[in-house]
């Protein structure tokens, strides 16, 4: 559950960001599909999440009637998948928000890389925390966790607007985004840290993982004409 839901930043793109809308656009059509399958569904999540077990060696069964995807590729396969709407919908929320602002600093191509880089980093940091877990990972989360860590390095004092659920009220409220980020991701870390590996949930190691790689890459991958880290206010209203 998230303390507070972004809906909007005051730092519009200066290009058009067609890889943030394409990655949207197949997330959409990808659980269209998965809608269409029914019944179905758990075991496709099956077959094409990230298991950690399988990929370190465990050889799981597939479900009757479906063939084995290698674990490599479920890395890549398992980031399109989402378990619901609203899912879906957190998840390309923060996207389209902190998306295009990331793909202008770094350019479409750098940017593409960026994202499943940090994909993969995600994947690997559950692996490696939970190696023998059998839960199917999903959701495009730790990739998007990189996309928020890019976005806090390079626009810190941007103004977000986020929603505050205060009892049965939503209050908005302009905040800047380092504190936006960080106060998502210290309760990443603490969420993780005290959640069960044995027991499904939301894979909070996975999001610390991408929010790492993207620490790492983006002043690698950023163009040479953005800053890292501008003026950034003393206080977090602003």
């Amino acid at each position: 559950m998230q303390a507070v839901i972004p809906i909007s930043d005051d730092n519009p793109g200066r290009t058009t960001p067609f890889v943030t809308w394409a990655i949207i656009a197949s997330c959409v059509a990808v659980y269209v599909w998965e809608w269409s399958l029914g019944s179905q569904t758990d075991a496709v999540f099956m077959v094409l999440g990230f298991i950690p077990a399988s990929l370190l060696g465990d050889h799981l069964m597939p479900p009757a009637g479906y063939v084995t995807v290698p674990s490599v590729a479920t890395i890549f396969t398992s980031m399109f998948l989402h378990g619901g709407l609203l899912h879906l919908g957190g998840n390309m929320l923060y996207f389209w928000i902190f998306g295009d602002n990331v793909e202008d600093a770094m350019g479409h191509v750098r940017y593409f890389f960026f994202y499943f880089i940090c994909g993969i980093a995600a994947a690997l940091t559950l692996a490696f925390i939970q190696p023998h877990a059998q839960v199917p990972m999903i959701g495009a989360s730790g990739a998007i966790s990189g996309v928020l860590a890019a976005y806090v390095f390079l626009y810190p004092r941007a103004r977000v607007t986020v929603i505050v659920p205060l009892g049965i009220i939503f209050y908005p409220l302009a905040i800047s985004a380092m504190w936006v980020v960080g106060f998502w991701f210290v309760l990443q870390l603490i969420s993780a840290v005290l959640s069960d590996p044995s027991q499904p949930g939301v894979a909070f190691w996975a999001h610390v993982g991408g929010f790492g790689a993207g620490v790492l890459l983006t002043p690698i991958l950023k163009s040479r004409q953005y800053r890292l880290f501008g003026d950034v206010h003393r206080g977090p209203w602003v």
